[in-house]
């Protein structure tokens, strides 16, 4: 590492975050965090048990009534100072992602300002919780409703995004009055703690938020669920872990916001604008070097255009350049992991024995990290794997198509339903397609769908609730009915 890595790794805390300060673990032990463009090892931080989890708890519990009387506008101006906080550190934070994570620097500042707009958004969303009075039909009671905090909740969050997973459930929950707990990924769990440096010197109150790494994510958070005392679970991760969380959430019924795995298929007509369909199919598809559940993961064109599409994406993806995200004029840094890569190239061994072919890439990248090369199939069978599989990683997979009804029951075709892409000029067709899409998310003629104002979740096995937005809010409120008679 260099001199200026080693300033900002030494600069974030190394040890677990519970209700205000920074504690060793309650069994003293520590875990290592890879760079992984490098397989070095950046630094060791605190390992927490079910212990610490419960420590977390009792504060999270103990605290929450005072912080729910936190007025709103205070409550608001702690997300605001936070907001500008992250900005103001966007350099050195950026920087700290990439080395945990992997991804470029360009990228990782991208993420800093988009997860510090979820701060500045539920600032300004914090005094506007509404409830409502009204007039029974009957004329001879009144109904008020109210609003009011869920309470403590549970925050578990993936390692794609390690800065703006945490804001986007930090920030409505601090908004609505939740005190909360947050479990970072193992893989980056610097930033989450750098997160929590960033709110304590905004000065959020001593025991609204802990932060806990673990390497036992299973023994740190079951016992939490199954505790009783936590009354909300915010998971992004997996479908299959996200499962286990609702049978684990169920026995004290509590309100679970579920963003799960994705399949999103990215449609291309023939009417469309081929190049702005190639410009979006690049976003949607390498944002975070493909590890994202909003990834393009299936791309069908249609077929009078699907030649020319693919080779034009062939010449984008094998234009970038791959190395280490720090590295100056860097377009791909490494995947997460050793399995990650792994997966990858097995899918692609798959879809070629299939009858696919690789038009550029299909091969692991040089060097200690793990690389895997910018690739694009085409003529990838429905069979092929990589079909029903995220793939998570930067391979495109292109197939043609003939009619309308034909790629809307292809796009259907999965349990999964986060987002789906649509490029067309034809108006009638891109509100004919987008209804008939089942997602809880359609980028129209635009390779991004993520803004902390709109509402962001899935349907079927990608998940319940939404995040971001007017809406988001409300998953951290319960509503109240007072019936007032006597009148």
């Amino acid at each position: 590492m260099s001199d200026l890595e080693e300033q900002v790794i030494a600069q974030v805390e190394k040890k677990l975050f519970i209700g205000g300060t920074w504690k060793d673990a309650a069994s003293g032990a520590t875990f290592g965090v890879e760079d992984p463009s490098t397989r070095e090892e950046l630094c060791r931080v605190a390992d927490a048990n079910d212990v610490d989890g419960l420590a977390a708890l009792a504060t999270a519990h103990r605290t929450q009534p005072s912080w729910a009387q936190v007025a709103p506008r205070e409550r608001g101006e702690i997300l605001r100072r936070s907001y500008d906080l992250l900005m103001e550190h966007q350099e050195e934070l950026g920087t700290l992602m990439t080395l945990e994570m992997g991804k470029p620097l360009a990228e990782a500042k991208g993420e800093i300002a988009y997860a510090a707009e979820f701060f500045r958004w539920f600032s300004e969303e914090a005094v506007r919780v509404e409830g409502s009075f009204a007039t029974a039909p009957n004329g001879e009671a009144r109904f008020l409703l109210m609003k009011q905090p869920v309470g403590p909740s549970l925050f578990i969050t993936p390692w794609n995004f390690p800065m703006a997973m945490g804001t986007r459930k930090i920030g409505p929950a601090i908004a609505a009055g939740c005190t909360m707990i947050l479990k970072p990924a193992q893989q980056t769990p610097l930033s989450a703690l750098a997160l929590a440096g960033i709110l304590n010197e905004a000065g959020l109150p001593e025991g609204v938020l802990s932060v806990l790494p673990t390497t036992n994510a299973g023994g740190l958070t079951e016992p939490l669920l199954r505790d009783g005392r936590i009354r909300k679970l915010s998971f992004t991760g997996s479908t299959t872990v996200g499962k286990k969380l609702l049978e684990q959430s169920a026995e004290h019924v509590l309100r679970t916001s579920m963003e799960l795995g994705g399949n999103a298929p990215f449609v291309v007509f023939d009417d469309a604008d081929l190049e702005a369909a190639v410009d979006g199919a690049m976003l949607a598809k390498m944002r975070n070097i493909g590890e994202a559940c909003t990834a393009a993961n299936r791309i069908y064109v249609q077929s009078g255009i699907a030649e020319e599409f693919a080779e034009k994406l062939s010449d984008r993806m094998g234009a970038l350049r791959m190395g280490r995200g720090l590295d100056e004029g860097v377009d791909v840094g490494p995947l997460i992991d050793e399995k990650a890569r792994d997966k990858v190239q097995t899918l692609v061994d798959d879809a070629v024995g299939r009858g696919a072919r690789v038009l550029v890439g299909g091969s692991p990248g040089d060097g200690a990290g793990h690389f895997y090369r910018p690739t694009v199939l085409t003529d990838v069978p429905q069979q092929a794997d990589m079909y029903d599989t995220e793939i998570f990683g930067p391979v495109a997979p292109v197939t043609p198509f003939e009619t309308e009804a034909e790629v809307i029951e292809l796009a259907n075709n999965t349990e999964y339903g986060l987002v789906s892409y649509l490029y067309t000029q034809d108006l009638n067709r891109a509100f004919r397609v987008s209804e008939a899409l089942e997602a809880g998310m359609v980028g129209l003629n635009q390779g991004v769908v993520s803004n902390p104002a709109a509402p962001f979740g899935g349907v079927k096995h990608s998940g319940m609730g939404r995040e971001g937005g007017k809406v988001g809010i409300e998953e951290f409120l319960e509503t109240k009915y007072v019936g007032i008679g006597g009148l």
